[in-house]
C-alpha cells in the first residue's frame, strides 16, 4: 500500500496544476486507488474488520489536526470578523437541522432505531474541511469564486468540526452506547469538553505566537523550523487537550486563529503554503485505506435504501437551509446554491464514526451508513468542483 500510494502522491505531484481544472481531485483519485487494490478487485491489501475503524479514526484525527491548522491561518483573521455573524448562523442553527435533515432520513428510510439514526445524522452533519479545501484553494478558485464564499465555507467547515462533538454525544447517549449517559449528561460533558479545548488552544496558539515573534526578532528560530511551527503546533493542541479530555479538534482551530493573529505577514503565508501542502498529501493514505475498507456487501443489502440515504445527505441536509435562510447569511441566489450544495462530508465523518464506536455504539448501520454517505459525497462534490467554480467566471 506504501508504494502505491507513494506513486499516487508523486503522480499528484506531477499534475497538481492540471487536477485543479478536472472534477479530478487527490481525495477522489485515492479512494479509487484504494478499491483497486483492496480486497474486491486486486487483493493487495486487505484490513482486519475489527482494526478499520480504530486506524481510519486516529488517522482522521491527524489529518484533521492539518487540515484545521491550514484554515485558521489562510486568511487573515481581520478579514474573517466580517464573517461571524453568518458563522454563527451556519454554526448554531443549519449545522442541528443538518444532523436533524440526516437523522430523520436514517430512520425512514434504513428503519433504524431513533438513537441509531441520531448518530447517523450527528456524525454525518459536519463540513469537511479536508474536502472543502480542494474545492477553494488554487489559483482557479481564487480567481473565480468570491472570496466571501471561499472564506464562510472555509471557517464554517473548521468551527463546526469541532462543534459538532456535543450532537455527537448527546445522539450516542440516545442510542445507549456503553460509555453512555442521559442526553443531558452528554451535553454537559460535551460543553465541557468544549470549553476546555477552546481555552487550551487559545492559550497555547497565545503562547507559540507570542515565542515566534520574539524568536524572529532576536533571529532564534531557523526559517526551516519556522515553516513547520504550525504542524508541530496542531500536533500539540491535539495532544494536550486530548490528555485534558478537551475538544482537540476545535482547539487545535482556535490555537491556530490565536497564532494567525499574533503572526502576520509573509511569515503566516508561507507557513500556510507548507501547511496545505502536507494536507494536500496525507489526503492520500486516508482515502486511500477508506477505499480499501469499504464494505461493499453491506451497501448492496441496503437495496433503494442506499441511494435514498445519499440524495437526503447530499441534496436535503445542507441545501434547502441555506437557501431558507440566505437573506440573513446575506447571499444571492447563485451564491446560496454554492454555498448549499458544497458542504462535503469527508475525513470529519471519519473521525466522529470512530468516536461513536469507542462510545460504545455497534450498530454496524452506523458505519455502513456513515461510509456509504462519505464515499458518495468524495465523488460528487469532488466531481462539480470545477463546475460550480465555472459558474462564477
Amino acid at each position: 500500500m506504501l508504494a502505491t500510494v507513494g506513486l499516487l502522491g508523486v503522480a499528484v505531484a506531477a499534475t497538481s496544476g492540471l487536477l485543479e481544472r478536472t472534477p479530478l481531485n487527490p481525495a477522489l483519485l485515492a479512494l479509487a486507488l484504494g478499491v483497486v487494490i483492496g480486497p474486491e478487485l486486486l487483493g493487495l491489501v486487505d484490513i482486519s474488520s475489527g482494526m478499520d475503524q480504530r486506524v481510519l479514526s486516529t488517522a482522521a484525527r491527524l489529518l484533521l489536526a492539518v487540515g484545521l491548522m491550514g484554515v485558521a491561518l489562510r486568511y487573515p483573521v481581520g478579514e474573517l470578523r466580517q464573517r461571524v455573524p453568518g458563522l454563527l448562523l451556519l454554526v448554531l442553527v443549519v449545522l442541528p437541522l443538518m444532523a436533524g435533515t440526516v437523522a430523520l432520513g436514517a430512520m425512514w428510510i434504513l428503519g433504524v432505531p431513533f438513537g441509531v439514526a441520531a448518530v447517523i445524522g450527528a456524525v454525518l452533519s459536519p463540513t469537511d474541511p479536508v474536502l472543502a479545501s480542494s474545492v477553494v484553494t488554487g489559483e482557479p478558485a481564487e480567481r473565480d469564486i468570491p472570496v466571501r464564499l471561499r472564506q464562510l465555507l472555509s471557517v464554517e467547515s473548521a468551527a463546526n468540526d469541532g462543534l459538532a462533538l456535543p450532537l455527537v454525544l448527546v445522539a450516542v447517549a440516545l442510542a445507549g452506547g456503553t460509555h453512555a449517559a442521559h442526553p443531558l449528561a452528554g451535553l454537559g460533558k460535551a460543553a465541557l469538553e468544549v470549553v476546555i479545548g477552546t481555552a487550551i488552544g487559545a492559550a497555547v496558539g497565545t503562547v507559540a505566537g507570542h515565542a515566534v515573534r520574539r524568536s524572529r526578532r532576536g533571529r532564534r528560530i531557523e526559517p526551516s523550523a519556522k515553516l513547520v511551527f504550525p504542524l508541530v503546533l496542531a500536533f500539540a493542541v491535539l495532544g494536550v487537550a486530548g490528555i485534558a479530555q478537551g475538544d482537540a479538534i476545535l482547539g487545535v482551530f482556535v490555537a491556530g486563529l490565536v497564532y494567525n493573529h499574533l503572526v502576520s505577514g509573509p511569515d503566516r503565508e508561507a507557513e500556510v503554503e507548507i501547511d496545505e501542502g502536507v494536507n494536500q498529501f496525507l489526503v492520500l493514505p486516508v482515502f486511500a485505506l477508506l477505499g480499501v475498507v469499504l464494505p461493499w456487501e453491506a451497501w448492496a443489502a441496503l437495496g433503494w435504501g442506499g441511494p435514498a440515504l445519499v440524495a437526503v445527505a447530499l441534496l436535503l441536509r445542507r441545501l434547502p437551509w441555506i437557501l431558507a435562510l440566505r437573506r440573513p447569511l446575506g447571499l444571492g441566489g447563485r451564491d446560496a446554491l454554492w454555498l448549499g450544495w458544497f458542504g462535503p462530508i469527508g475525513v470529519a465523518a471519519l473521525f466522529y464514526l470512530g468516536l461513536a464506536h469507542e462510545q460504545g455504539v455497534s450498530d454496524p448501520a452506523v458505519w455502513h451508513a456513515g461510509t456509504l454517505v462519505i464515499a458518495a459525497s468524495t465523488l460528487f462534490h469532488g466531481a462539480s468542483a470545477a463546475p460550480g467554480r465555472h459558474a462564477f467566471a
